[in-house]
C-alpha cells in the first residue's frame, strides 16, 4: 500500500500513514466485533463493513503494485490474506478462551418468571444497602454468570415433555438480543453452562 501512494503522487508522510489507518481500521473493526460478541452481539453493520472494507483495500492494494502475472499477484496478495485469517483465528481463540471463566458460586434456584425475581433483587439491594448493591454490580458484569441463570431458568420452565423453550423466549426473558438466547440454549446443550 505505501508503493501504491507513492507511485500515485501522495508524499511520503501520506504514503507511511495511509497503510497504518486501513490495518488500523482492521484491528479496531475485529476488536469491536469481538466486545459485541461477548455481550451476545453479532457487532453490527458498521464494524462488520469497516472490517470487510479495510480488508479488501489492503489486499487491492497488495495486488495492485503485484508484478503483472498471475503468481506475482498469488504472492503479493498472500500476505493480506494471512494476517486477515491469523488475526480472526486469534480473535477465536480469545472469544473460546472468554467463555471458559472460572466456575460461579452456586446460583440460587430462579423463579419462573425473572421479572419478579428482578423486582426481589431491586428490593434487597435498596433494603440492604451499597454492599448488595455492589454485589448486584459485579454479577451483572459477568456475562458468564447471566449465562448461567438463563439456561438454569430455561431448564426449570421446560415444556412437560422435556422440550426447553425457544432461544427467543429466553432472550425475551432476559431482555436480551434473539441471538444470545440462542447462544445461550447451544452453549447449555452443548454442557458448558454447567
Amino acid at each position: 500500500m505505501h508503493e501504491l501512494c507513492l507511485r500515485h503522487g501522495e508524499d511520503l508522510l501520506a504514503a507511511v500513514l495511509i497503510p497504518l489507518a486501513v490495518d488500523g481500521l482492521i484491528g479496531v473493526a475485529s476488536m469491536s466485533i469481538l466486545l459485541a460478541n461477548r455481550y451476545g452481539s453479532r457487532g453490527g453493520l458498521l464494524a462488520w463493513g469497516l472490517l470487510v472494507g479495510g480488508s479488501l483495500a489492503s489486499l487491492g492494494a497488495n495486488v495492485a503494485v503485484a508484478e503483472p502475472s498471475l503468481i506475482g499477484r498469488i504472492i503479493a496478495a498472500w500476505p493480506s490474506l494471512a494476517l486477515i485469517g491469523s488475526y480472526e483465528l486469534l480473535m477465536s481463540q480469545i472469544r473460546r478462551c472468554a467463555g471458559e471463566q472460572p466456575e460461579a458460586e452456586d446460583l440460587p434456584a430462579l423463579d419462573a418468571d425473572p421479572v419478579t425475581a428482578v423486582d426481589a433483587d431491586l428490593e434487597e439491594q435498596q433494603d440492604d444497602g451499597e454492599k448488595d448493591a455492589d454485589l448486584s454490580a459485579e454479577q451483572d458484569g459477568n456475562a458468564r454468570t447471566l449465562q448461567r441463570e438463563a439456561w438454569r431458568w430455561a431448564q426449570q420452565i421446560r415444556a412437560e415433555d422435556g422440550d426447553l423453550p425457544t432461544g427467543v423466549a429466553i432472550a425475551r426473558a432476559f431482555a436480551r438480543s434473539p441471538r444470545w438466547g440462542r447462544l445461550v440454549k447451544k452453549a447449555g446443550l452443548a454442557g458448558e453452562l454447567g
